[in-house]
């Protein structure tokens, strides 16, 4: 369907190249309030190696059943990996990050963005990151749902084949008892979740309740989690778009039903919801699906991705009666009011048949421009993917004591969204406008490089939030966002609690871009003091003054890099040096393709 591409084109990255050892050094506690729900965890020792602060990797296993009104006949266990503040974690905010997808890790925003620690060209050392988010806040990172990054439901052992290169890595169940297969750079052996669709969430409402299930388990059981600062922030990606208004939106709804005490889950805590952050993010597909092709054609780089006839074509199909945006909507309005002769397969499963897609998919095929930084081609060797690597080893999987491989992003949980049509069923700018009423603040950053979800949909969608301040934020200026440095990194709208950024210079994304920046509009964020310069506190009557529309501020591309083929991350390379890496003439190092074997070694691939 339409767009889906933004999310699936990472699905199939890096998996496992060994099986891991066996955990060791873990703790593992029984929950205090729910039966057979357990908490296990180690202290890692690695990537955040600042004296004195401490870091913790373990599960939440929530067993069969145990989703009140769910049909879940399998185990959760949630991956986690928290990291304290390295300035007074006692007293520090907490702030859970996660990545999107559907069915993307987060330990990638850990190892690529905004983590303690960034992995070395070697795939095997780390350095510190001095932006790291837990420099002032205490960090959760959450693999989920079920079966993503180092979450499972049960240990399967499989194989990874990526023969087929467009899919890159692509899982199978396998039966190992006649003997492991031999691997190559093409084949790959290891253990992941069952791969089974039904064994996993399928929505982001699914999603929210399991989640909501680990929150309540893990901030009143953690033990090792007890300041004195109770609030609560989640900053998401991409996917973020659907699972950050879905997950904040449904934990207050659960705080609401506690508070008039229609909970229906026996000792349910209450959360204290204090800010939600979006990056690059996808919320609401009839609102932002014209900027795509708008983007594509007149973006602030000047980088023509197609010419006007094709332009015109595609704004043509999405504009006209019965054209993609009206099925969007169509879908959008039989999925908010079912009634029992709704067919949901009927209304929203056609939109991919009607020419929505499939000409936008064929062409993004042959551009060589990056879908995640236009700037860049197509295999964007930027940001770098040694975390792959890194998590193969086998001293790192045995640091974090996981039973099962790395798996960058989950084929089944994004095959089981696909199927209930997750990415086009709207509601959660509507979910936006809510937590805003309800006090928590929200605010939307925007890489302007970015074309999977880009900045002139994310402006659009700030713009059609239904909040009680909705034309006082579309009559707000722009202010320069500038840095604690002093730079000038972007433009920022906000009314009050509610604040949209375009950042200069950056893709997807962002802290990898503009560590800066992101780390300043984040602190700036939960410290309540206002985007663009960190200098007011943000009350009601903060409006941000300045240009209305930013489009006329544009600015040159970067220069270009060159691609670099990672084996463990096949979208890395050209289709001809994968083939060399396919046919076994490939000359590896540290995971980088650096030649072919021959009398004429090439050293320019």
């Amino acid at each position: 369907m339409l767009f889906l591409s933004f999310g699936v084109a990472c699905l199939w990255a890096g998996a496992a190249a060994q099986f891991p050892p066996p955990p060791e050094g873990v703790t593992v506690l029984k929950s205090k309030f729910h039966e057979n729900v357990t908490i296990s965890f180690k202290e890692p020792h690695i990537c955040e190696t600042t004296p004195g602060v401490k870091s913790y990797s373990g599960y939440v296993h929530l067993p069969p059943g145990f989703l009140d009104g769910e049909s879940q006949d399998y185990p959760i266990n949630t991956f986690f990996w928290f990291f304290e503040a390295r300035k007074n974690p006692h007293t520090a905010p907490l702030s859970i990050w996660l990545n999107g997808g559907p069915g993307g890790s987060s330990i990638m925003g850990l190892l690529e963005e905004n983590g303690p620690c960034f992995v070395g060209p070697d795939s095997k050392t780390t350095v510190l990151n001095p932006w790291s988010w837990n420099n002032e806040v205490n960090m959760l990172y959450i693999d989920q749902p079920n079966q993503v990054g180092f979450s499972y439901d049960i240990a399967t052992n499989c194989t990874f084949d990526a023969s087929g290169f467009g899919l890159g890595f692509v899982p199978s169940p396998a039966d190992f008892s006649d003997g492991v297969p031999e691997s190559n750079l093409t084949f790959r052996v290891g253990t992941a979740g069952s791969n089974k669709l039904s064994a996993t969430a399928n929505s982001t409402a699914h999603a929210a309740h399991a989640l909501w299930h680990f929150a309540q388990t893990w901030f009143f059981e953690f033990p090792h989690y007890k300041p004195a600062d109770n609030r609560i922030s989640l900053w998401t990606e991409s996917y973020g778009g659907h699972y950050g208004p879905g997950f904040m939106g449904f934990w207050q709804e659960q705080n609401e039903k506690i508070e008039r005490g229609e909970s229906r889950e026996q000792g349910a805590h209450k959360l204290h919801l204090d800010t939600l952050g979006i990056i690059n993010g996808l919320m609401d597909l009839a609102v932002q699906g014209e900027a795509y092709i708008e983007f594509g054609y007149n973006n602030t780089y000047d980088i023509p991705i197609w010419n006007e006839t094709l332009y015109e074509a595609f704004m043509y199909n999405w504009t006209r009666p019965g054209g993609c945006r009206d099925r969007i909507l169509a879908c959008q309005a039989a999925s908010r009011n079912p009634s029992p002769k709704t067919n949901l397969t009927e209304i929203c499963g056609g939109i991919d048949g009607d020419g929505c897609d499939t000409l936008i998919t064929l062409l993004t095929q042959e551009i060589d421009a990056g879908f995640y930084d236009i700037a860049h081609p197509a295999a964007d060797p930027f940001p770098p993917p040694h975390l792959h690597g890194f998590l193969a080893e086998a001293s790192s999987l045995a640091a974090l004591g996981v039973p099962v491989n790395y798996t960058a992003a989950s084929l089944a949980v994004g095959v089981a969204f696909d199927a209930t049509y997750d990415i086009i069923i709207g509601g959660f700018l509507e979910k936006i406008a809510h937590l805003l009423e309800s006090g928590v603040k929200v605010h939307l950053v925007y890489g302007d490089r970015d074309w999977a979800c880009n900045w002139m949909g994310g402006e659009a969608a700030s713009l059609a939030v239904p909040w009680t301040r909705q034309r006082e934020f579309a009559g707000a200026g722009y202010a320069q966002m500038i840095t604690q440095e002093g730079r000038n990194e972007g433009l920022t709208r906000q009314v009050g609690n509610f604040s949209f950024t375009r950042v200069f210079q950056a893709g997807h994304e962002v802290p990898s871009y503009q560590p800066v920046a992101a780390y300043d509009i984040f602190m700036r964020s939960l410290g309540g003091w206002d985007i663009a310069t960190g200098t007011k506190k943000v009350d009601e009557g903060l409006v941000t003054e300045g240009m209305k529309d930013t489009r006329a501020v544009r600015h040159a591309p970067p220069k270009r890099p060159d691609p670099k083929c990672y084996v463990l991350k096949p979208m890395s390379c050209t289709a001809e040096v994968w083939e060399t890496v396919a046919n076994g003439t490939a000359v590896v190092k540290d995971y980088y393709v650096v030649g072919v074997k021959g009398d004429h070694v090439r050293e320019d691939l």
